[in-house]
């Protein structure tokens, strides 16, 4: 793949974990939000393996690599955790999760539940996916600072970089709103900096160990 191709895929895909989003807030179409982030995070991913590939440094697609795999990981342990809480309260109050009725009786009953134990254990499990979720942000975003920063440096693009760190800062204040903004900007910072790369200007990468210089 010629780096033309792996900007414009990286930007690309960038751009769509950016849209991503914002399809969620769509009526009939909220649920192709997180497809196409996943989608975007695949071409992303393509890309750094391109740019890794010609300056042979294995490090900005590993570590795009393990931030994938994290946010992916992280992700279906959370969902474990969200489903293994209503399974177990279900079972606590009596209900058949394979009945809609009991479904739309659980929003009558829950004010009326006076079993503390079982409520705090319900409130562990969904502090648990919380905690999770927030270090799973952490540490994706700290991988992708590394990658990005490896970026900015064989290409000389600067928002790269700049980039990474708000990705980073953004995941650890994400306690509060501000935080998932950041990271959302720096998103559309990433998908600029692809294209922003100068094909015609990078220079060559390093000649193999061994390889023997023209006359």
């Amino acid at each position: 793949m010629t780096m033309e191709t792996s900007k414009n895929v990286g930007g690309i895909g960038a751009l769509l974990i950016f849209v991503g989003p914002l399809l969620g807030y769509l009526p009939g179409i909220g649920g192709f939000g997180g497809i196409l982030s996943l989608i975007g995070a695949i071409l992303v991913l393509i890309a750094l393996k391109g740019f890794a590939d010609y300056y042979r440094e294995a490090g900005i697609f590993n570590n795009g690599l393990y931030a994938l795999i994290t946010a992916i990981a992280g992700g279906v342990v959370i969902v474990a955790l969200v489903i293994f809480a209503f399974v177990d309260l279900f079972i606590e109050l009596g209900l058949d999760m394979r009945n809609i009725q009991d479904w739309s009786a659980l929003s009558q009953i829950l004010p009326e539940v006076t079993n503390f134990d079982m409520i705090l254990r319900f409130a562990g499990i969904a502090l648990l996916a919380v905690v999770v979720l927030f270090l799973v942000l952490v540490f994706t975003a700290f991988f992708l600072r590394r990658s990005l920063g490896l970026m900015a440096t064989k290409t000389g693009v600067g928002l790269f970089g700049t980039a990474g760190l708000l990705l980073l800062i953004g995941a650890v204040l994400t306690i509060i709103i501000i935080g998932i903004f950041l990271v959302w900007i720096a998103l559309l910072l990433v998908s600029i900096a692809f294209f922003s790369v100068r094909v015609q200007q990078m220079p060559p990468p390093p000649a193999s160990p061994g390889a023997q210089t023209p006359a």
